[in-house]
């Protein structure tokens, strides 16, 4: 990686950044652990990263594809900043190329003309505007286009906005790295615990998404996990024990799972959506490994967090609606345990 200082990149430089190596006539893309070698001219396999000039150049950089203000229950991060908004966005493109991909129009294109340009100090003059407390980069995978989240984060740190990741978590430890100070929060998915499933379904490393929470968590980031449940994929109680016992043991027990009920979609129409009856069987699981803070989403069921210490319940959520909080100052008023998060 090239030497590159915590500082909004000028608008000249913008869409170029430090983020690649040089190995013989190609550069080595830094954005994600595919490590992509270009040849002058070539896109990485994100669809929107190039080698252009000798130089790494984030073509989505300021290119919006969507943009909404959401609850941050929705991405989904219960342990942090409940009940507040967060302004989130998306650009197009993915480093993964999962069949049953919910934002697939978005994640699985290279096309621009859908897109519209904002500036880093346009979508934080609309965070503040709106009062969001924080800013999302979500819908489409995060790392690829971080050059352009580098700019926006680091100038709503400037106004105390905070910055959260939705990721397939396949950051490299170079990216990983540079996000200390920008980066808040991150949510990452755990679509399974199988490699050949990665490799050849996904398109993706589990090594690699495993070896960037442990990253994530040793560099003082707050984590939450998702594992969108898929019949026959990733539901047996085999895989569930080995992911939740990952989290347990390798992350730590008050390390938030949430547990998402699939639906079809994209490529993948020839499976029913997911059982309530599966989703609660995963919660036992992730209970007897330890777990303390399990939610499951997409299904008609509150998400309720109870004190690890005394298992008085502290906040619930119906839907992505916080309905109850008594939480004082992150501690529980019983028993005064810290809850693990961040409240503030």
């Amino acid at each position: 990686m090239l030497p590159m200082e915590k500082k909004v990149t000028p608008p000249e430089e913008r869409g170029y950044s430090g983020f690649y190596h040089k190995e013989g006539d190609r550069i080595v893309c830094e954005l994600c652990r595919h490590y992509c070698k270009l040849k002058e001219g070539q896109v990485g396999i994100c669809g929107v990263n190039k080698n252009e000039g000798g130089r790494l150049k984030t073509l989505v950089y300021g290119k919006v594809s969507a943009l909404n203000i959401d609850p941050i229950e929705k991405k989904p991060l219960y342990h942090f900043l409940p009940a507040s908004f967060a302004l989130s966005l998306g650009t197009v493109g993915c480093n993964f190329q999962c069949p049953f991909c919910q934002n697939w129009q978005i994640s699985q294109t290279k096309d621009l003309s859908g897109s519209y340009d904002v500036t880093p100090e346009q979508i934080v003059a609309l965070a503040l505007e709106k009062g969001c407390k924080s800013i999302a980069y979500t819908y489409n995978e995060p790392t690829i286009f971080y050059p352009f989240a580098r700019d926006v984060a680091l100038l709503a740190k400037e106004h105390g906005i905070k910055n959260v990741f939705v990721s397939n978590g396949l950051e490299t430890p170079e990216v990983i790295e540079d996000m200390k100070g920008i980066i808040d929060g991150f949510n990452i998915d755990i679509k399974g615990f199988n490699p050949e499933y990665y490799k050849k379904t996904l398109k993706g490393s589990l090594e690699g998404v495993l070896d960037t929470l442990k990253r994530l968590k040793e560099g003082g980031f707050w984590v939450e996990c998702t594992t969108l449940i898929v019949p026959g994929d990733n539901d047996s109680d085999e895989e569930l024990g080995k992911i939740a016992n990952f989290i347990a043991k390798e992350l730590d027990p008050y390390t938030p799972w949430h547990i998402s009920a699939f639906h079809p979609d994209y490529k993948v129409n020839d499976k029913l959506p997911t059982p309530l009856e599966t989703l609660k069987r995963a919660e036992r699981i992730g209970k007897e490994a330890g777990l303390a803070y399990i939610y499951m989403g997409n299904v008609p069921e509150d998400g309720i967090t109870y004190c690890p210490g005394c298992g008085l319940e502290l906040i619930v959520r119906r839907g992505y609606h916080v309905t109850k909080n008594i939480l004082e100052n992150g501690h529980c008023p019983a028993c005064h345990r810290a809850i693990e998060g961040v409240w503030a």
